[in-house]
């Protein structure tokens, strides 16, 4: 491979692709992946197997893990059912992510071990975790001494017992009015037979 390439959305490949540069993925891959530079899988493209790569976009649909060294990232309408380890991970609303995520530069697994261990872990649903708060939101509060509050006053001031509050009593729950049929000029009512 030389800086960059292109597998076309008519080609199938069956077998492991290796080499150096970036990869774009538009067709069917039946092979693991792994490249040096970054590999692209746009909407139309189909991979079955591991993909690894500097960074990793993934917009179509692959069936194996996803290896980023810098970055992998699932966007909107992206399928991926295996486990994804990388640095940093970025995974858009709308894509769908079925196995296990590994983040904060541990370190991925290699092929062999990453195969064996997928057999023994459950696929997971991944989180994304909401983004930390500013340092400006997280100092302390200044200490001060809390104010007591007082009671509202009117205007006018009402006699003592206006102030008392009244004790609510609550009212009985009355069941709705019955609802009675009205008939046209001229219907008669049939009667209902009652069972003996």
């Amino acid at each position: 491979m030389g800086e960059s390439s292109v597998i076309g959305a008519s080609t199938v490949v069956s077998g492991h692709v290796r080499g150096e540069g970036s990869l774009e993925i538009l067709g069917r891959i039946e092979g693991d992946v792994t490249v040096t530079g970054e590999v692209v899988v746009g909407a139309s493209g189909r991979v079955r197997g591991t993909v690894s790569g500097t960074q990793l976009t993934i917009s179509g649909q692959v069936q194996g893990d996803l290896r980023g060294s810098e970055v992998v990232l699932i966007e909107r309408g992206g399928r991926v059912a295996g486990d994804i380890a990388s640095p940093r991970i970025g995974i858009a609303p709308g894509a769908f992510v079925r196995g296990h995520v590994q983040t904060d530069g541990e370190a991925a697994l290699p092929a062999a071990s990453a195969s064996a261990t997928n057999a023994q872990r459950r696929p997971t649903i991944a989180r994304v975790a909401p983004a930390p708060l500013p340092a400006s939101l997280l100092k302390a509060p200044h200490k001060a001494e809390p104010r007591k509050l007082e009671p509202m006053r009117a205007a006018n001031p009402a006699p003592a017992e206006a102030e008392a509050p009244r004790a609510a009593k609550p009212e009985p729950r009355r069941p709705p009015p019955p609802v009675i049929p009205v008939l046209g000029k001229g219907i008669k009512a049939k009667k209902k037979k009652g069972r003996e």
